[in-house]
């Protein structure tokens, strides 16, 4: 294999990484949606509504979604269909967000139920 051939074969290697670097430190916005008035969204610790509760957060509150839902579901690879079919695709399912639960400066990862989320 030529030297042209090696450098474009590892140019074409590091513009995938740095995509995938890229797609992995980027949030998908969502907001909490129908909860019923004076109540809160859950998160939870895991997927698991019998999970550790970390927090609750309120109608109208964004979320900064990893993208990651049980089932497979990848919030990246729907947010071009519609408002309508986004919620239908994690209704029954958990999301993983990134919160600061102590709002003392670390962030961690917990999980939210779909059926109260929508689209930002």
């Amino acid at each position: 294999m030529s030297r042209i051939m090696k450098t474009t074969i590892l140019l074409a290697l590091l513009s995938c990484v740095a995509a995938l670097q890229a797609k992995a430190n980027t949030f998908v916005a969502w907001q909490v949606s129908d909860v019923p008035f004076g109540d809160t969204l859950n998160v939870r610790k895991y997927p698991s509504s019998s999970s550790q509760k970390q927090s609750g957060y309120p109608n109208g509150t964004v979320l900064q979604m990893t993208g990651k839902c049980t089932g497979g579901v990848d919030l990246f690879e729907i947010s071009g269909q519609s408002e309508a079919k986004q919620r239908q695709a994690v209704r029954y399912r958990w999301c993983q967000i990134w919160h600061d639960p102590a709002k003392d400066g670390d962030f961690v990862t917990g999980w939210v139920y779909g059926k109260y989320i929508a689209p930002y």
